[in-house]
Protein backbone atom coordinates (compact mmCIF):
# COMPACT_ATOMS: atom_id res chain seq x y z
CA UNK A 1 0.00 0.00 0.00
CA UNK A 2 0.93 3.64 -0.98
CA UNK A 3 0.72 6.58 1.07
CA UNK A 4 0.08 9.77 -1.31
CA UNK A 5 0.67 13.32 -0.72
CA UNK A 6 -2.17 15.53 -1.54
CA UNK A 7 -1.65 19.07 -2.63
CA UNK A 8 -4.72 21.52 -2.81
CA UNK A 9 -4.96 24.71 -4.72
CA UNK A 10 -1.38 25.89 -3.93
CA UNK A 11 -1.60 28.45 -6.79
CA UNK A 12 -0.58 31.90 -7.48
CA UNK A 13 -4.37 33.63 -6.83
CA UNK A 14 -4.00 32.99 -2.79
CA UNK A 15 -0.78 36.11 -2.97
CA UNK A 16 -3.63 38.51 -3.42
CA UNK A 17 -4.10 41.24 -0.92
CA UNK A 18 -8.08 40.53 -1.81
CA UNK A 19 -7.97 37.52 0.23
CA UNK A 20 -7.10 40.06 3.19
CA UNK A 21 -5.06 38.69 6.54
CA UNK A 22 -4.17 34.80 6.70
CA UNK A 23 -2.43 32.60 8.90
CA UNK A 24 0.86 30.58 9.13
CA UNK A 25 2.42 32.44 6.64
CA UNK A 26 5.07 29.26 6.29
CA UNK A 27 2.33 26.61 4.75
CA UNK A 28 3.89 26.79 1.22
CA UNK A 29 7.53 26.42 2.33
CA UNK A 30 6.36 23.44 4.62
CA UNK A 31 4.29 21.90 1.77
CA UNK A 32 7.49 22.67 -0.67
CA UNK A 33 9.27 20.84 1.90
CA UNK A 34 7.09 18.07 2.25
CA UNK A 35 6.73 17.69 -1.57
CA UNK A 36 10.79 17.30 -1.90
CA UNK A 37 10.52 14.55 0.91
CA UNK A 38 7.87 12.91 -0.76
CA UNK A 39 10.02 12.88 -4.07
CA UNK A 40 12.81 11.26 -2.33
CA UNK A 41 11.04 8.45 -1.06
CA UNK A 42 9.26 7.81 -4.30
CA UNK A 43 5.56 7.77 -2.85
CA UNK A 44 2.95 9.43 -5.09
CA UNK A 45 2.72 12.64 -5.38
CA UNK A 46 -1.21 14.52 -6.64
CA UNK A 47 -1.32 18.17 -7.16
CA UNK A 48 -4.88 19.91 -7.17
CA UNK A 49 -5.93 23.02 -8.79
CA UNK A 50 -9.30 24.62 -9.02
CA UNK A 51 -10.35 26.41 -11.84
CA UNK A 52 -13.10 28.37 -11.23
CA UNK A 53 -16.24 28.46 -13.88
CA UNK A 54 -16.46 32.43 -13.30
CA UNK A 55 -14.51 34.55 -15.77
CA UNK A 56 -14.36 37.18 -13.14
CA UNK A 57 -12.37 34.52 -10.94
CA UNK A 58 -8.42 34.91 -10.02
CA UNK A 59 -8.91 30.83 -10.40
CA UNK A 60 -10.42 31.02 -13.34
CA UNK A 61 -7.86 28.96 -16.10
CA UNK A 62 -7.70 32.23 -17.96
CA UNK A 63 -5.99 34.31 -15.31
CA UNK A 64 -2.06 33.91 -13.94
CA UNK A 65 -3.54 32.96 -10.54
CA UNK A 66 -4.69 29.64 -11.29
CA UNK A 67 -1.00 29.15 -12.03
CA UNK A 68 0.67 26.80 -9.31
CA UNK A 69 3.38 28.66 -6.95
CA UNK A 70 6.51 27.98 -7.72
CA UNK A 71 7.44 26.08 -4.54
CA UNK A 72 5.32 23.35 -5.74
CA UNK A 73 5.12 23.22 -9.45
CA UNK A 74 4.49 20.11 -10.43
CA UNK A 75 7.29 17.98 -12.80
CA UNK A 76 6.59 15.56 -15.07
CA UNK A 77 4.57 11.80 -13.69
CA UNK A 78 3.17 13.68 -11.14
CA UNK A 79 -0.34 13.44 -11.24
CA UNK A 80 -2.17 17.14 -11.61
CA UNK A 81 -5.65 16.94 -11.03
CA UNK A 82 -8.73 20.17 -12.00
CA UNK A 83 -11.87 20.70 -9.93
CA UNK A 84 -13.84 23.31 -10.15
CA UNK A 85 -15.76 22.87 -7.15
CA UNK A 86 -14.70 22.50 -3.07
CA UNK A 87 -13.96 18.69 -3.50
CA UNK A 88 -11.22 17.27 -5.24
CA UNK A 89 -13.31 14.59 -5.87
CA UNK A 90 -16.15 15.65 -7.46
CA UNK A 91 -15.73 15.89 -11.08
CA UNK A 92 -12.27 14.14 -10.82
CA UNK A 93 -10.64 11.18 -11.73
CA UNK A 94 -8.88 11.07 -8.03
CA UNK A 95 -10.74 8.58 -6.14
CA UNK A 96 -10.51 6.30 -9.62
CA UNK A 97 -6.68 6.88 -9.89
CA UNK A 98 -6.35 6.19 -6.11
CA UNK A 99 -8.05 2.83 -6.13
CA UNK A 100 -6.39 1.88 -9.31
CA UNK A 101 -3.07 2.59 -7.52
CA UNK A 102 -4.14 1.01 -4.20
CA UNK A 103 -3.33 4.09 -2.02
CA UNK A 104 -5.11 4.02 1.23
CA UNK A 105 -3.53 7.13 3.09
CA UNK A 106 -3.52 10.29 1.78
CA UNK A 107 -1.13 13.35 3.22
CA UNK A 108 -2.94 16.61 2.93
CA UNK A 109 -1.86 19.91 2.78
CA UNK A 110 -2.90 23.33 0.78
CA UNK A 111 -5.29 26.11 0.60
CA UNK A 112 -7.54 26.76 2.33
CA UNK A 113 -7.89 24.76 5.94
CA UNK A 114 -11.96 25.62 5.95
CA UNK A 115 -12.63 25.30 2.68
CA UNK A 116 -11.09 23.19 -0.04
CA UNK A 117 -8.69 20.96 1.90
CA UNK A 118 -11.64 20.72 4.63
CA UNK A 119 -13.79 19.60 1.91
CA UNK A 120 -11.35 17.26 0.25
CA UNK A 121 -10.53 15.49 3.73
CA UNK A 122 -13.77 14.97 4.63
CA UNK A 123 -14.82 13.22 1.32
CA UNK A 124 -11.85 11.56 1.59
CA UNK A 125 -12.70 10.05 5.22
CA UNK A 126 -16.05 9.28 4.03
CA UNK A 127 -14.59 7.46 1.02
CA UNK A 128 -12.65 5.20 3.21
CA UNK A 129 -9.09 6.92 2.71
CA UNK A 130 -7.22 7.29 6.33
CA UNK A 131 -6.19 11.28 6.19
CA UNK A 132 -3.33 12.67 7.94
CA UNK A 133 -3.40 16.71 7.80
CA UNK A 134 -0.43 18.87 7.92
CA UNK A 135 -1.74 21.58 10.11
CA UNK A 136 1.53 23.83 9.68
CA UNK A 137 1.14 23.22 5.54
CA UNK A 138 -2.20 24.80 5.42
CA UNK A 139 -3.98 27.93 6.09
CA UNK A 140 -6.68 30.15 6.64
CA UNK A 141 -8.20 33.61 5.65
CA UNK A 142 -9.82 36.16 7.31
CA UNK A 143 -13.50 36.88 7.24
CA UNK A 144 -13.96 38.44 3.79
CA UNK A 145 -17.21 39.76 2.12
CA UNK A 146 -17.81 35.80 1.27
CA UNK A 147 -17.47 34.51 4.71
CA UNK A 148 -18.77 37.79 6.88
CA UNK A 149 -21.59 36.19 8.07
CA UNK A 150 -18.96 34.29 10.38
CA UNK A 151 -18.03 37.69 12.55
CA UNK A 152 -20.99 38.07 14.30
CA UNK A 153 -21.94 38.93 16.76
CA UNK A 154 -18.39 38.00 17.70
CA UNK A 155 -15.46 40.03 15.80
CA UNK A 156 -12.76 37.38 16.96
CA UNK A 157 -14.48 34.83 14.85
CA UNK A 158 -13.00 37.09 12.00
CA UNK A 159 -9.52 35.79 12.79
CA UNK A 160 -7.66 33.65 10.74
CA UNK A 161 -5.81 31.46 12.98
CA UNK A 162 -9.39 30.87 14.79
CA UNK A 163 -11.02 29.71 11.76
CA UNK A 164 -8.32 27.44 10.98
CA UNK A 165 -8.06 25.95 14.35
CA UNK A 166 -11.80 25.62 14.48
CA UNK A 167 -11.51 23.85 10.96
CA UNK A 168 -8.77 21.34 12.22
CA UNK A 169 -10.92 20.55 15.29
CA UNK A 170 -13.63 19.65 13.63
CA UNK A 171 -11.62 17.16 11.39
CA UNK A 172 -9.75 16.02 14.19
CA UNK A 173 -9.95 12.67 14.41
CA UNK A 174 -13.34 11.67 12.77
CA UNK A 175 -11.95 12.64 9.61
CA UNK A 176 -8.34 13.52 10.14
CA UNK A 177 -5.33 12.81 12.22
CA UNK A 178 -3.89 16.06 12.49
CA UNK A 179 0.13 16.19 12.11
CA UNK A 180 2.83 18.83 11.98
CA UNK A 181 4.90 18.64 8.76
CA UNK A 182 8.35 17.39 10.99
CA UNK A 183 5.96 14.33 12.26
CA UNK A 184 5.62 13.70 8.29
CA UNK A 185 9.21 13.89 7.22
CA UNK A 186 9.61 11.03 9.57
CA UNK A 187 9.44 8.27 7.31
CA UNK A 188 8.62 5.58 10.44
CA UNK A 189 5.15 7.93 10.60
CA UNK A 190 4.79 7.45 7.00
CA UNK A 191 5.44 3.68 6.86
CA UNK A 192 2.99 3.13 9.62
CA UNK A 193 0.38 5.21 8.50
CA UNK A 194 -0.84 2.60 6.00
Amino acid sequence: MKTALLLIDIQQAFDDASWGKRNNLEAEENAGRLLEFWRKTNQPIIHVRHHSSDKNSLLHASNDGSDFKSIVEPIEDELVVTKSVNSAFIGTNLEGYLRKENIKTLVICGLTTPHCVSTTTRMAANLGFKVLLVEDAIAAFEVNSQTLWLAEPDKKLSDPEFIHQMALAQLSEEFATIVTCDEMMDMDLVLNAR
